[in-house]
């Protein structure tokens, strides 16, 4: 099958070059392909085409009157005037035509309506040359950069020149200004920030935390793409256990990505799996990386209000010439420093100290130690280019990561079963810690072969290495010989991808070129769990001594308090590889009308095939109105830690109706105790997708988006919340698992649907001598439903694999709607960036129904006053305030103040009933529980 496939794939690229060499045209003018260095400003189209003739020696004839109107966008570094030229005009109807020896005449199309064109002015004019006035131009100062109101973008299509506003599907492009006065410290909060439909998750238990996950339009951080100058980027090696919504997951983890290094972003809220492959359900974020020989440092400090977690991160970045011919290297590193937030906490009840003991009486309840991570990390990024010849390009971009992250598990008392007094005569509170070491290379040769035949040849190799340990733990099994210090085991994930990519215009008598692109792509994946220190997971048979405090009695708890270490029986590697193929279709048919169309076929080794399709329409009746939809079919094929993690975590097990601490393990679906349970193989998901949208830009400085859509998915793979009960640990004891009480293992138990809305409004203002207004409103509103759950399987432990909480994770679990209105004032040296983000309702199911008194605490036995019932959290919708003041010093320095969370919001507490060992605030609000950050940062440009 594999060598059909590439010998279809040969035919088809046979086809798109062979009528290349036959039809090729004659050889353009040298004076167009020769390559400058270019910086161009938006401004007026008109001035923006004097500045392109006067940095490349080219005459350019235009017709005055029909760009003056017209506003540029940003062209900056080393490209051919024939490249420059097309990023100018994308976005206009005006084609270009070389008039003759080093000059290029510019037209509008003759045949477009009357609704759609302006009279054209009869007067021609003519971009100064080089020597005369051009020269003075040059000499002048350059204006300061201006962010681009409709950048030309690079995902989601096959193109080089469509723009934001002519895209097929919705996309948000975060350019510079926005990373810079975001005022968050990473890539994942600065896109939960910035773009409506993604919602960001801080909550997790165990190691969980250390992964920054998001999902956009209510779907997982594993169903979202993400690339690197659009190459894929690989996973972590973590899997997201214990946590809530974004739970059994292991997506990218976008913190590892220096933020300076990052030039723009690009978000295609639609499912692209047919253009992109696995992953692409809910879409695509695409990190373009600095290609440029600017440079910038920067340097900022800040804490929480109450809570400490200060934070100090640095950052320097700087880019360079290679050669004479356009070559470049951008360096990029920064470096953070982040210590533990301890938030606000509840007293912990219940006995203390064992029965008798006076301190009963008034014991110290606050121990609970809830907040942020205390993080020391390093990110290291390059960008570089180096051309072949005239028409050929060597690249390579690469990422190098290094993170210590370490944080506070839950208290466990002096008296518990699970504490060993002569080690910890005060309890203790497990200390976990996370070390990720994380790398991706990418490198690939990219050109013309002739004819007007563009290809990409390129290969990426990336790896995320997670080593674990604990301290102030212990293994209760071993009593008083147990060590606190214990090695817990390593994960790693390699993932290997070749690409392929060839693309042509074709002119067959369209309103424009129908550009076709085809492509390959080899990828392999391989995880591996390696086993920690014995003591870490070793059941040591302790039993407490006869006469003293719980005599006769086995300690309760096997291997290390909080993460036990990852045993020799559930250690292993793996690998799969799979071979795709793709094409993409765009075009033009008439004046106003454009389409796309894209086919994939995937070839897996461990699974097998699958196929996806996209179809896009884009409807332009009159100039500034336009109507677009997508309908697509996806997939997305299960990971190989979703296949295969196996490891234990003491997290909360309710037990005759109380929440307990107990060993809970994570099977894989191939273990014979999953399979007892009643899990299968799992299978990939399949998705299909439909959206609608409205595109008005009737002024140059107005644009609003809407686009709706609905996304339903078959098969979705989810991990269960704890499955529990007698005849689940009758089950784990018979099959090798003795000493667990709960499981969690991952099913294509269910179906859903997703339905919402996407509003973007973006308006500039010239206020005159007061400076310019740039004020942004966006909306998302999401729903999910389950269209289908499984019944519990048949022959196992007759528990739900998709139990109530977890329908509510993603129901509920995020907010149902998210407005954010954004406004950035700029004027002389002074600029105010203020946004107010209002997260809707969430909701956090429970379970199973614990016992209760009316007021919600926690009781223990059913009576007039005690009840059974599921104690529900509900997160009340908020507003949260974000604030940045700057001001340049001097030409290049910078000053900033700001506040995340101004006005310190912190989320609803929770019920009595469900302040487990101290916890107060819910943890799944967005916004997380530790309140307001205010910071300062000193910018240097070089």
């Amino acid at each position: 099958m594999h060598i059909r496939h590439a010998v279809a794939g040969i035919a088809l690229a046979i086809c798109l070059v062979s009528p290349t060499q036959i039809l090729a045209a004659a050889t353009p003018d040298a004076t167009l392909i020769q390559r400058h260095k270019f910086d161009i400003h938006v401004q007026p189209l008109s001035s923006a085409l004097r500045e392109l003739s006067a940095q490349s020696g080219v005459r350019i004839l235009f017709p005055y009157d029909e760009v003056a109107a017209i506003r540029s966008r940003r062209i900056q570094g080393w490209l051919s005037t024939q490249d420059a030229l097309a990023r100018l005009l994308a976005g206009t109807e005006l084609t270009s035509t070389p008039a003759g020896a080093g000059v290029i005449a510019l037209a509008a199309p003759a045949n477009r309506s009357a609704a759609r064109r302006n009279p054209l002015a009869l007067q021609y004019a003519q971009a100064s040359l080089p020597g005369t006035g051009a020269q003075a131009m040059a000499m002048a100062p350059a204006p300061e950069p201006i962010e681009d109101a409709t950048p030309i973008i690079v995902t989601g299509t096959r193109t080089t020149n469509r723009t934001v506003a002519e895209s097929l599907a919705p996309i948000d492009v975060l350019g510079a200004k926005d990373l810079e006065t975001s005022g968050k410290q990473s890539v994942r909060d600065l896109l939960g920030t910035l773009v409506p439909s993604i919602n960001v998750s801080n909550n997790g238990a165990g190691a969980s935390w250390a992964v920054r996950t998001l999902s956009l339009r209510g779907l997982g951080g594993d169903q979202l793409l993400v690339l690197v100058n659009g190459k894929r980027r690989h996973n972590t090696a973590t899997l997201f256990i214990n946590g809530s919504v974004q739970n059994g997951q292991s997506p990218p983890d976008l913190d590892l990505i220096a933020g300076n290094a990052i030039q723009r972003i690009e978000v295609l809220r639609d499912g692209a799996s047919a253009q992109y492959g696995s992953d692409a359900i809910a879409g695509v974020v695409n990190i373009i990386l600095k290609n440029d020989t600017s440079g910038g440092a920067a340097l900022t400090l800040g804490s929480t209000a109450d809570n400490g977690g200060w934070q100090g991160r640095w950052q320097v970045d700087k880019g360079f010439a290679l050669g004479q011919d356009g070559g470049y290297i951008h360096l990029s590193a920064d470096g953070v420093l982040q210590d533990n937030t301890i938030t606000k906490s509840s007293p912990i009840t219940g006995q203390f100290y064992p029965t008798g003991d006076p301190r009963n009486a008034n014991p110290n309840r606050i121990r609970a130690k809830y907040g942020q991570p205390q993080v020391i990390g390093g990110n290291l990024g390059y960008d570089a280019m180096m051309p072949v010849g005239d028409s050929l390009e060597l690249y390579s971009f690469g990422t190098y990561s290094k993170r210590h992250a370490a944080g506070w598990l839950t208290y466990r008392t002096p008296q518990a079963a699970n504490n060993i007094l002569e080690i910890y005569p005060e309890g203790y509170i497990p200390r976990i810690h996370v070390y990720d070491e994380d790398f991706q290379v990418a490198g690939g040769l990219r050109g013309e072969v002739g004819g007007g035949v563009h290809f990409d040849l390129s290969t990426s190799y990336g790896q995320d290495e997670v080593k674990y340990s604990q301290t102030t733990s212990l293994n209760p099994s071993l009593g008083p010989a147990s060590p606190t210090r214990f090695y817990l085991g390593k994960l790693r994930s390699d993932e290997w991808v070749s690409n392929l990519d060839l693309s042509k215009e074709f002119d067959i008598g369209l309103a424009g070129p129908l550009s076709v692109a085809v492509g390959g792509e080899y990828k392999k994946n391989k995880f591996v769990i390696s086993p920690g220190d014995p003591v870490s997971y070793i059941n040591g048979g302790y039993i407490f001594p006869a006469g003293g405090w719980r005599g006769g009695t086995f300690a309760s708890g096997i291997g290390s308090q909080g993460v036990i270490g990852f045993t020799p029986e559930g250690s292993g590697s793996w690998s799969r590889d799979n071979w795709s193929a793709y094409a993409n279709i765009e075009g033009k048919i008439i004046e106003g009308v454009e389409f796309g169309l894209a086919g994939r076929h995937e070839d897996y080794s461990d699974f097998g095939t699958t196929d996806t399709g996209k179809a896009s329409l884009r409807i332009e009746p009159v100039r500034g109105i336009a109507i677009r939809g997508t309908a697509s079919t996806g997939f997305r094929a299960p990971t190989l830690q979703q296949q295969h993690y196996n490891s234990s975590s003491t997290i909360g097990v309710v037990i005759d109706g109380v929440s307990q601490l107990r060993p809970v393990v994570a099977l894989p679906v191939d273990s014979a105790a999953a399979q007892a349970l009643g899990a299968v193989a799992l299978k990939p998901e399949k998705s299909t997708s439909f959206s609608a949208g409205l595109v008005l830009t009737p002024l140059p400085n107005f644009n609003l988006t809407v686009d709706a859509y609905q996304i339903k998915v078959k098969d979705r793979i989810l991990l269960s919340g704890t499955l529990s009960g007698a005849a689940v640990v009758n089950i784990l004891n018979a099959n090798g698992y003795a000493g667990n009480f709960g499981a969690l293992i991952f099913s294509n138990a269910a179906d859903t649907r997703t339905r919402g809305l996407d509003i973007v409004a973006t308006h500039r203002a010239n206020l005159g001598g007061l400076g310019n207004l740039t004020s942004s409103l966006s909306a998302n509103f999401n729903k999910t439903i389950f269209t289908h759950i499984d019944p519990p399987p048949t022959g196992g432990s007759g528990v739900s694999f998709v139990a109530r909480d977890r329908q509510g994770d993603l129901s509920e679990g995020t907010p149902r709607n998210k407005f954010i209105a954004n406004f950035l004032w700029e004027t002389g040296a002074f600029n105010a960036n203020l946004r107010a983000t209002r997260f809707g309702k969430v909701t956090q199911r429970a379970a199973l129904p614990v016992l209760h008194t009316a007021d919600w605490m926690s009781c223990s036995a059913v009576s007039a006053t005690c009840t059974s019932g599921f104690a529900d959290e509900e997160l009340k919708p908020k507003t949260i305030l974000d604030l940045e003041l700057g001001h340049k010093l001097a030409k290049g320095v910078k000053l900033s103040i700001g506040a995340n969370n101004l006005l310190n919001t912190y989320p609803n507490k929770l019920k009595p009933v469900n302040q487990l060992a101290g916890s107060l605030y819910n943890g799944y609000a967005p916004y997380g529980i530790s309140g307001g950050f205010y910071y300062g940062r000193f910018n240097l440009e070089f």
